[in-house]
């Protein structure tokens, strides 16, 4: 098994009235509660948990887009992996990813990705996300178009990859004379590609389809089953079973030194992360016509709470995070790979809201010495 570590780089200083002033935490939460001195040393303090992360011996140090939000400070990611591909050794640099469908020239991520490429030295993993809602609205974009910006964005930063000539490239929503990208990405036939999902029908069958990762986002284990099984059914028919390495597990990670302690100072992290970085509308996070109604109707039968009305301790019984000692992050991580029916990636969010920096390094340090080792084996022994 391979083991990363995500990173959003929240805003955690939200005040005393957000449940009561603000209804989300993203879109229409104002600017004027960012303190650009605050954001300073955060930006420095989340660059070097992902560089310490890389001497502890994490696989991958992942990081990711959010547009106008407290949730996540990265509206450019490629920004943060640039700061990373110099100042890493090992571990992969992994975009999880780049928003193409809001892109109005997602070229630019193309030439963008290369450069990453190769100032890493092969090192990058490039995920294509399709952006939330308030990210299309943010930018304009009609979100009923997403899916065909998304598949056309693709599609063109593939060639662009691929080609060793120049082409030109029309379509209903980009238009290119000249496409001939310098300079080309270092790994062939591009960088690995990893792609979210949370219950698109659309989304499995396009991973599957062209052999890409998979990889969760949050939901209860019952429902991340439901979509690795998905995943697994379309790749079926298609002929093939996927390498456990292309289904990523991706969750919140809490580990301290005694259950009980990791309890205490998770709880606080994990609500922040549920109840207030997460509170959006659900026409903000899912607009009319963002998803097909095949996918809508295969959401609704998963029926679940709203992130706001989850208790702490639903929140861990049911799989949305996991919490404890070492020994108990271990053992819980493997009953959710059975659960799950495998999975060869654990894409830990370990930086959770308002977590200090010391506990944070200290999270990471207890499961890169006591978690990983345990887990090691699984990934490796299933694609045996």
């Amino acid at each position: 098994m391979k083991f990363s570590f995500f990173h959003l780089m929240p805003y955690p200083y939200l005040p005393d009235d957000f449940d009561e002033k603000y209804s989300s935490s993203s879109l229409t939460y104002p600017n004027a509660n960012f303190d650009p001195k605050l954001g300073i040393a955060l930006y420095h303090r989340y660059l070097d948990e992902l560089e310490y992360a890389d001497k502890l011996g994490f696989d991958g140090i992942a990081v990711n887009e959010h547009h106008q939000s407290a949730y996540g400070l990265m509206p450019s990611p490629n920004i943060m992996a640039a700061a990373l591909a110099r100042r890493t050794e090992n571990a992969r640099i992994m975009v999880l990813g780049n928003a193409i469908g809001i892109r109005g020239n997602p070229l630019r991520v193309a030439e963008e990705i290369a450069m990453l490429d190769l100032i890493s030295n092969g090192r990058v993993d490039s995920g294509f996300v399709r952006g939330i809602g308030w990210e299309y609205f943010g930018h304009s974009i009609n979100p009923t178009k997403s899916r065909a910006r998304f598949n056309e964005a693709h599609d063109l930063i593939i060639k662009a990859w691929t080609a060793e000539e120049m082409f030109s490239w029309v379509s209903p929503n980009y238009e290119y004379r000249y496409v001939n990208i310098w300079p080309r990405p270092v790994q062939q036939p591009h960088p690995p590609i990893y792609i979210p999902g949370a219950g698109s029908t659309e989304t499995m069958r396009f991973c599957a389809l062209h052999r890409y990762t998979f990889m969760s986002v949050y939901a209860p284990t019952r429902v991340v089953r439901i979509w690795f099984d998905g995943y697994r059914r379309a790749a079926a028919e298609l002929g093939y079973v996927p390498d456990p390495e292309k289904i990523a597990l991706s969750i919140p990670v809490y580990v301290a030194d005694t259950d009980a302690r990791a309890h205490a100072e998770a709880r606080p992290a994990v609500e922040f992360l549920f109840r207030k970085a997460l509170k959006t509308p659900m026409e903000m996070v899912n607009p009319p016509g963002y998803v097909s109604p095949g996918s809508l109707r295969g959401m609704l039968a998963t029926e679940r709470k709203p992130f706001g009305e989850l208790s702490y301790e639903e929140l861990v019984a049911d799989g949305y995070a996991v919490v404890g000692s070492p020994a108990t992050v271990a053992a819980r991580l493997r009953s959710m790979y059975d659960d799950l029916g495998g999975y060869g990636q654990l894409i830990g969010l370990f930086a959770i809201g308002p977590s200090t920096h010391e506990q944070v390094m200290h999270s990471a340090e207890l499961f890169a010495a006591e978690v990983m080792p345990v887990l090691r084996p699984l990934g490796v022994a299933d694609a045996a």
